[in-house]
């Protein structure tokens, strides 16, 4: 057999009747034992013996009045029982009407209090079924309901208003994958077309040269290598958002004098101040992150410009800055700097997709850091990372 499990209205109505139902048996209860204990037959006095009573009960049998002498005491005992007797059949038939009236006023209240808890659970959970509509309403193409409750700022109050802030990260967060996906779809549409064109050109002619097939062949090769680049970076996003690091001991000063040694400079004049720094968390993550700060100070600079890099330990964090020459930057462009695809000015070097400083800080949040950018009053910009400083080892040896 089904079972039909009660809805939450009905589960609250039931409790309601029940708790009811025991407070009223417990006061009926108390109340009983009160009245019968106040009604207790000790408390009940046998009138005194009448005298005219006992005259007349001799009198009845007037051959053995003189000879039984406990006639008298016998009329006096009958008196007493039949006077105690009255009062038990009295006190019994009191309580019993008490119990009864006790019983059907609770079942008659209980009643109307089945109703009016059904009507009070439905108000209490109005706001529930609010969230109920809200939520089926809601996709991932209209997330703009809103519950928008007003009243006292109670629990329930405080749910409705968490729903629709829930509402308001996710309509958010929607939006900037479609912005994300929209991008990526641009970024990658742009080499596919250019080896598209460039096999059109080529392929049209009937007898092209080995010249001609070998620039058709670099050029393809290049929009290769940038929409590998591209998916790469994309990748190590979606490693990076899913939270699956990998922390191991590090210093940055070591990897970015890794990163700097390796890095292409051209004409641009790169100095270091480089301090121990030790953090912890995945190699190849932080690598790819101070990798991408310089070649974002490269590409964002100007001929003949500068690439300060500083690392050092400050009040327990490890600290990465990067500060470059370049275009001057207003100060209300900081912030897209981190968003993805974003391109602010030319750069020196040819290539990027925009998403350099998006997974610098993608990957700085996910290890419990942080990154800062200013602009510099001269042109360029300064960038800080700081990550969670290491703590030494405690080794008992020593």
């Amino acid at each position: 057999m089904k079972v039909h499990m009660l809805t939450a209205r009905a589960r609250l109505t039931v409790l309601f009747t029940v708790l009811f139902a025991i407070g009223g048996s417990i006061v009926i209860v108390a109340t009983y034992l009160l009245v019968a204990q106040n009604l207790s037959l000790g408390s009940i006095r046998t009138p005194a013996t009448d005298p005219t009573f006992i005259e007349d009960c001799a009198r009845m049998n007037p051959s053995t009045a003189e000879t039984d002498p406990t006639l008298k005491a016998k009329c006096a005992s009958t008196l007493a029982n039949g006077v105690s007797a009255a009062a038990r059949v009295q006190r019994q038939g009191i309580l019993d009407n008490l119990l009864l009236t006790s019983t059907l006023v609770l079942l008659a209240v209980t009643i109307v209090i089945t109703f009016l808890g059904w009507y009070l659970a439905g108000r209490i959970l109005q706001p529930i079924h609010q969230m109920t509509e809200a939520a089926r309403a809601s996709s991932a193409g209209n997330l703009r309901v809103r519950l928008g409750m007003t009243g006292p700022q109670d629990e329930l109050r405080e749910l409705a208003d968490t729903f629709d802030a829930l509402l308001d990260r996710l309509e958010a967060a929607f939006a900037r994958q479609q912005q994300f996906i929209a991008n990526a779809s641009h970024e990658l549409r742009t080499p596919l077309t250019v080896m598209r064109t460039t096999l059109d050109v080529v392929l049209a002619k009937k007898a092209p040269t080995t010249d001609e097939l070998a620039a058709m062949g670099n050029e393809v090769r290049v929009a290769v290598e940038q929409a590998d680049s591209l998916i790469e970076t994309l990748l190590a996003l979606a490693r990076n958002e899913s939270g699956t690091l990998v922390r191991e001991p590090l210093d940055l000063s070591g990897i970015a004098d890794k990163v700097i040694s390796t890095a292409s400079w051209g004409n641009l004049r790169p100095t270091r101040s480089l301090q121990p720094a030790p953090a912890a968390g995945d190699p190849v993550l932080i690598e790819r992150l101070v990798a991408n700060l310089i070649d974002n100070a490269i590409r964002y600079n100007k001929p003949d410009g500068t690439v300060q890099i500083t690392t050092l330990s400050q009040d327990r964090m490890a600290v990465l800055h990067v500060t470059n020459t370049g275009p001057l930057i207003g100060s209300d462009q900081l912030d897209d700097l981190f968003n993805p695809f974003t391109r602010i000015h030319q750069r020196v070097g040819s290539g990027g997709h925009g998403l350099g400083l998006t997974l610098v800080k993608s990957i700085a949040t996910t290890h419990g850091g942080n990154v800062t950018a200013v602009a510099c009053p001269d042109g360029g910009m300064a960038i800080s990372v700081e990550l969670p400083a290491r703590q030494p080892a405690i080794d008992g040896s020593r």
